[in-house]
């Protein structure tokens, strides 16, 4: 890690639109700390195309992102489609709720908008790796691919969120969350609510959308459906990969080392609750090479694939439906091949793709992140 040059505190603030009309008071709060601590070119774009041309423009400036994880991504993209990323530092000011911002959140970055303005001005710079893919698209916290846990048959067609050029399957929000009523699809109907107008309990005794035997607070449950499995098992599942990377299990797994805190995170990302709320239609025969190596083919199904970066490296895990232990290994360039499959990248959905390979960059990007 580096501390910015502070004789080069010249900054180009770019405040997200959808920041702008989601929490305006935490991005005024914002501009004003790093207006007050440097020299700042405010931008407020109106679409992906404007940050484009700020960012051309920028000449030595800084770039500083105020908004969620999906501008995050897109002024990455961006700065990597110029094969700019690896020298400009990156700054974050997250704005939004969870899951909009749980990338700035697994790569360290406060959620709070003044701790957060305070670290562009006085944080260090770390130097992180990423993900490229053969399509020239750049993955900075990990990704995963479904296997029938993960299948819902419900959900919607994949859509492009408007002004950010991503795929998804997800109904937004204004802040990028979980639009009221998403995630039910097409024929199933809204929860029956008692004279109270609470959700009455479903077949398994518990509450939809509230914790139980109906399923977890948040994960609402359909009578008549069946119980979910797979990446829907909940914290057991993001125990189990971690165990499954870090090789420690029990009272015994440690919080060690800056790339394991890293990777912990990250599959905690993919496992957690923000990647369980959205399930991906999936394919459960995959082929999976790593370095050329076949980790995984047609004939033997698999339950789930997740990828991740740990010190230079792709970490992964591949779970079967067999129940023994998850295969696990590193590797630089991972392949996976198969019938029309979507994968979940930084929490954002693509797909479907017959073969996608991902290589490791190392010190691909540049973020600042506080002081420890």
């Amino acid at each position: 890690m580096s501390a910015p040059d502070s004789t080069e505190q010249a900054l180009l603030v770019v405040i997200d639109p959808v920041a702008r009309r989601v929490d305006g008071e935490s991005v005024r709060i914002a501009k004003d700390v790093l207006c007050g601590g440097a020299v700042a070119k405010i931008c407020l774009p109106e679409g992906p195309e404007d940050v484009e041309r700020a960012l051309a423009r920028r000449g030595r400036r800084r770039p500083v992102v105020i908004g969620d994880d999906r501008a995050l991504l897109h002024a990455v993209k961006v700065l990597h489609r110029r094969r700019e990323l690896p020298e400009v530092p990156v700054s974050l000011v997250p704005i939004g709720a969870l899951p909009a911002v749980s990338l700035a959140r697994t790569l360290g970055v406060p959620l709070g908008s003044v701790a957060a303005a305070r670290a562009v001005l006085d944080g260090t710079e770390r130097r992180l790796d990423a993900l490229v893919d053969d399509g020239d698209g750049v993955v900075l916290g990990g990704l995963w691919i479904p296997g029938t846990g993960g299948l819902d048959r419900t959900t919607p067609p994949f859509e492009t969120n408007v002004g950010t050029g991503l795929e998804t399957n997800e109904a937004v929000g204004p802040n990028g969350s979980e639009a009221v009523g998403a995630g039910r699809g097409p024929g199933v109907p809204e929860p029956a609510r008692g004279p109270d107008g609470k959700a009455a309990a479903d077949a398994r005794g518990g509450t939809l959308g509230e914790g139980g035997p109906g399923g977890p607070a948040g994960a609402p449950r359909v009578a008549g459906l069946p119980e979910p499995t797979g990446l829907g098992a909940g914290a057991d599942v993001t125990a189990d990969v971690t165990a499954d990377v870090t090789g420690v299990t029990g009272a015994d797994r440690p919080w060690w080392s800056p790339a394991a805190r890293t990777a912990r995170s990250a599959l905690t990302l993919l496992t957690g609750p923000a990647a369980r709320g959205h399930s991906l239609p999936s394919c459960t025969r995959l082929r999976v090479e790593a370095d050329g190596v076949l980790l995984a083919d047609l004939d033997r199904p698999v339950a789930r694939v997740a990828v991740s970066t740990v010190d230079g490296f792709a970490e992964v895990v591949i779970h079967t439906h067999a129940g023994e232990r998850p295969l696990r290994t590193r590797a630089r360039r991972v392949t996976v091949s198969g019938p029309g499959f979507r994968y979940r990248a930084d929490n954002v959905a693509a797909g479907p793709f017959r073969t996608r390979t991902w290589t490791v960059v190392e010190g691909a990007w540049r973020l600042v992140v506080p002081r420890v």
